[in-house]
């Protein structure tokens, strides 16, 4: 089982999110932390095949989140960076290649990309041999 760790601060959006992912991507586990300080132990651990990570929160931004992932050894084509702002805007702080998407969370065609990122982590767990399929 693909396991997803979603960092976010919006309960009402994580809430969406996650039920969305299991209506669509049985295979994917989703683990929610609404408090991004508490996030760190969690990256730490290393077992996420993928973190959604919300750029505005409180106390713990998502730029310092991201670095503290990629410093404990999160690959950056596993981190996808979601945000309320205009996705030009957000580029300008992760260039291509120094993650695997920055999208704006709301915007239905933004939405849509993250839904094949899912979809295609989940088809990956379907045909490897591991998992007994």
């Amino acid at each position: 089982m693909g396991k997803i760790l979603i960092i976010d601060d919006d309960l009402a959006f994580t809430n969406l999110l996650t039920s969305d992912v299991h209506a669509t991507c049985p295979l994917l586990k989703v683990e929610v932390c609404n408090n991004p300080v508490s996030a760190l132990a969690l990256i730490r651990k290393g077992d996420n095949d993928l973190l959604l990570i919300d750029l505005e929160m409180p106390a713990l931004d998502g730029m310092k989140i991201y670095r503290y992932a990629t410093e404990a050894g999160v690959q950056k084509n596993r981190i996808v960076i979601l945000s309320a702002r205009d996705p030009d805007y957000l580029r300008e702080f992760f260039p291509m290649g120094s993650c695997l998407a920055v999208l704006n969370k709301f915007e239905a065609r933004q939405k849509e990309v993250l839904s094949m990122i899912l979809k295609s982590l989940n088809s990956k767990l379907c045909s490897c041999p591991s998992q007994g399929n």
